[in-house]
């Protein structure tokens, strides 16, 4: 090991953040602790798109046979005017040469292939823990939980909790997440059929205030049926109001606008079904402090609009666990973790909150110079190659900084890699 010795490290948060890092970093022969807030570890949300990136790194910690096992094939984000039928969007991996594609998952599925590599490898898990406070000043860090427990003894902490960290504001130079005016309603629900493609994210818009959309998200384990993740786009502060006029009202306007989500909605009978998602926007421009390193989205949150936050939660960790296994000293290896997911980062951010007001907001303007013009200019070369190396993760290389090989993407097609 470059820094010389065996490095005791606490990770908050049992996250695919933390999950992937405390892999990593166990692998590298360093006493690993995961501390979790829940009693019970699980998953939050319903669906994600694992880019090339993320399925990059999942190769690179022997995890990918699993994830494929469970998961759909994704070639294509489709979306249309829900009035007009303009087609407003039509991102296709293959625009690219080298046979990308993505893997859409049931959260649950990305978090048990994690997990249970974590339990297979007895990494140190402790439970109903939530951090609160970390103090660096001595000799070894130590941090203290929300009831005033402490732990000590920690040559570095690694903040993997997530965009409500209470943990980053030890990082140089914290911010805190601006919030976003639209959220969603997301619900996890059985595979409706031939109505949906099986292999795209299909979307409908009414201008920028409504987007709806269905992802097929595989299986959450292997005796469980196909699912989709439904999602419906609104303001937070809205969702009180929403619910107060009824489900069968709300399910009415989704079907107004898209008329084959029945076979979905016809699934929801209650509000519990549905699970609000609040949205929000930083990036700290260091992600680091005094022996302690912030990963995934407690150092960097967006709007979901280009589906890259565990992906880029996957490459901070294997960015982390490089940074210390080839540098000679701690503040050396955490100043090389932050320069090396700087500048891929920093463009996805850009873009991500460059694109988000064109699909969610109050705007009349922009979503007219989306269905007239962008859809236009996005058939026109190079556009195309250039959106689909957007939403692989690509368009900045993420690998080189980090010394990690892309998957061979043509081998693993002639793999049959979604066969359950």
């Amino acid at each position: 090991m470059a820094l010389g010795k065996k490095l005791s490290i606490a990770i908050a948060g049992a996250g695919p953040a933390g999950l992937a890092a405390g892999l990593y970093l166990h692998r590298a022969g360093h006493n690993v602790t995961i501390f979790e807030r829940f009693d019970a570890p699980k998953p939050l949300g319903s669906g994600l798109i694992l880019q090339p990136t993320g399925l990059t790194v999942l190769d690179d910690l022997g995890l990918l046979d699993k994830i494929l096992a469970l998961g759909a094939r994704i070639d294509r984000l489709y979306g249309s005017d829900a009035r007009s039928g303009r087609t407003v969007l039509d991102v296709r991996y293959d625009a690219q040469s080298g046979g990308r594609f993505g893997i859409a998952v049931h959260r649950a599925a990305l978090f048990s292939v994690l997990f249970q590599a974590v339990q297979m490898a007895n990494i140190g898990l402790e439970t109903g823990v939530s951090l609160a406070e970390l103090h660096a000043d001595g000799p070894s860090s130590v941090l203290v939980d929300n009831v005033g427990r402490r732990y000590r003894g920690f040559d570095l902490v690694v903040d993997a909790s997530g965009a409500r960290s209470l943990l980053r504001r030890h990082a140089h130079a914290p911010t805190e997440p601006k919030p976003l005016a639209y959220g969603a309603f997301w619900a996890s629900l059985e595979w409706p059929g031939d109505a949906f493609a099986g292999n795209a994210l299909t979307q409908r818009y009414d201008k920028a205030s409504v987007m709806l959309g269905v992802l097929p998200i595989g299986r959450p384990d292997r005796g469980a049926r196909r699912m989709a993740a439904f999602f419906w786009s609104l303001k937070p502060d809205d969702a009180d109001a929403v619910k107060a006029s009824g489900l069968d009202a709300w399910k009415g306007r989704v079907l107004s606008l898209w008329p084959d989500c029945v076979a979905l909605t016809d699934q929801i009978s209650d509000w519990e079904q549905l699970t609000l998602a609040r949205y929000g926007h930083h990036t700290l421009k260091h992600p680091i402090g005094k022996r302690f390193a912030v990963i995934g989205d407690a150092a960097h949150s967006t709007s979901p609009q280009l589906g890259q936050g565990a992906n880029m939660a996957l490459l901070d960790a294997r960015a982390l666990a490089h940074a210390l296994e080839t540098r000679s000293g701690m503040v050396d290896a955490l100043n090389a973790y932050g320069a090396a997911r700087r500048r891929h980062v920093r463009v996805f951010q850009a873009l991500s909150l460059m694109f988000t007001p064109f699909y969610q907001s109050d705007s009349s303007i922009l979503p007219f110079v989306r269905d007239r013009l962008v859809a236009t200019v996005a058939r026109i070369p190079p556009t195309p190659q250039l959106l689909a190396s957007m939403v692989a993760g690509t368009v900045v290389d993420p690998f080189e900084s980090i010394r990690l090989k892309e998957i061979d993407w043509q081998r693993l097609s002639r793999r049959d890699p979604t066969a359950a």
